[in-house]
This record gives C-alpha cells, structure tokens and sequence, in this order.
C-alpha cells in the first residue's frame, strides 16, 4: 500500500514563554528524500517536501538540461520505489533516445540539499555552455502588478501558515494573476516545481511570465528561471551577487526587496513599465 505523501507533519513540543514552560502540538513542514530515476539508473537524490513530485521531477529535468522538450517524457510514474515502505520517495521517468543519459560516462550524477541547490554547478560558465533561447525583450510589468503580487503569495501559502518552514515560489501574468504557487523546504525545488508544471501543460517557455520567490534569490533561482525563458524574476529578500551577475549577463529582469511599496531592481531595469 502506497502511502498518502503529508507536506505537514505534526510533534510535541515544550514552549518557553516569559518564564513559563508548557506542552503543545506543533506543525512542522515534511521533509524527505525524493529519488529521480531515468529507466534503471538513479539520476538524483534531493531533500523535498513531498507532495508535486512529478512535476518537481520534471523540472528538475528540464533546468538541468537533461531534456529540452515535454515529448522527451515518453512515460512518468510516481510512487515507483522498489521499497514498499518507502515508494511513495521515487519517480521514475522513460525518456526519448536522445534525451537519455549516458550513464556509462557520465562524469557527474545530480546530488541536491534542500539548502543549496546543485553542488559543483553553480558557475556561469555552464549556463553559457547550453544553448538557450535570448529572454522576451519586449516583456513589461507594470510596477503595480508587482507590488501586489507579495501579498497574494502570503495569502496562498497554506502550509507555510501552519509551519512557518517553507519557501514558494509561483508564477504570475502581467497584469498580476497567480497562475500557480508551490511550497517546498527547499527553495529551488518550489521552482522545480512551478517550472515543471508549466512543462507538462506545455507552457514553456514562459516568456510573458512573472517568477517570484519568498526569501532571497540565488544564482540557481535566476539559472532555472532563465532555462524556462522566465523574462523577470523578483524575490521577497535579496539577490546574491553571482544571481545579479547572471541576470544581467543573460539581459534578465531581476527584482530584490519587493515588500510593500518599494522594491530594487537589480537588472534589466527596461521591463518594468513606468506606467
């Protein structure tokens, strides 16, 4: 029997509160390992809040170059771990001929932490490596839309509201309507996720499209969102300076400190629309 993946979990703890201890039920945001599988082969292991694993697998696929196309997916099943207790932690992907590693080479497999994204890539020499369409210059955001977008991510993220332990990430229009949110303990993977999403409604690229994460925005947030085609990127807190480095080498909008009515752009300062 498969069991039901829980993006929450629920402990006992011992509050300290002005001097007085007391036991309560706490909410805690889930965390275990996810394997990606293409046909025999473990491809990657990452540390998620279960829940959208396909499309988390898909997108972690596409960003990290291994496919280019939705078709390249010629099967994908969830819950496929040889392991009853623990099958619900595996995807398994066929993929196309041209699409699929060659494992007996391949000098790197992907090993992910919730924390930090892709170990050993994060350089802006592998994105130049890959043949990646040029971003929408004609793309505009209002600044209004913008400043409205922060608040439609808090008020739609329902597991974060019980655990207070999980990043977002969504993607919204120009004129500022959510398309879709998902929340994960790893930040990158909240982007896997909307990302592969938008893969399997064959939506990609996303080029008229809004990025925005909670938190800050690493070089693995602008990496993925410029392999999806993602035009403007903004986040709730700071950008690193290798994402700034990024977004302004590959002519990307990226938005920082985007809270109540300010916010800095950091790049690509043409996209955002004066009126």
């Amino acid at each position: 029997m498969v069991r039901t993946p829980r993006s929450v979990a629920l402990t006992q703890v011992t509050e300290w509160d002005d001097g007085t201890l007391c036991r309560k039920e706490d909410f805690l945001a889930a965390e275990e390992p996810l394997e990606i599988r293409v046909g025999e082969h473990p491809l990657s292991v990452t540390m998620r809040t279960p829940g959208h694993d396909l499309e988390l697998a898909a997108g972690f696929l596409f960003t990290e170059g291994i496919i280019q196309q939705r078709k390249q997916i010629l099967a994908f099943k969830e819950n496929a771990g040889e392991n009853p207790a623990n099958r619900s932690n595996t995807v398994l992907a066929m993929l196309s001929p041209e699409a699929t590693p060659d494992f007996v080479n391949m000098q790197r497999h992907f090993f992910a932490a919730s924390s930090c994204g892709i170990c050993g890539k994060a350089s802006i020499d592998a994105v130049r490596t890959r043949s990646l369409s040029p971003l929408n210059d004609m793309f505009r955001i209002g600044a209004d839309a913008l400043l409205r977008m922060p608040e439609v991510l808090r008020e739609s993220q329902a597991v974060f509201g019980r655990t207070g332990g999980l990043h977002a990430a969504a993607l919204f229009s120009a004129e500022g309507e959510l398309l879709v949110l998902r929340e994960d303990i790893g930040r990158h993977n909240a982007v896997d996720k909307v990302i592969g999403w938008a893969l399997l409604n064959e939506r990609v690229p996303l080029s008229s499209i809004v990025l925005l994460v909670s938190g800050r925005g690493g070089f693995e947030i602008v990496q993925k969102a410029v392999v999806a085609g993602l035009p403007v990127v903004a986040c709730v807190s700071a950008p690193s300076s290798l994402a700034v480095q990024l977004a302004r080498e590959m002519r990307q909008t990226l938005i920082g400190f985007l809270r109540g009515r300010r916010f800095v752009v950091y790049a690509g300062e043409e996209r955002i629309a004066s009126r």
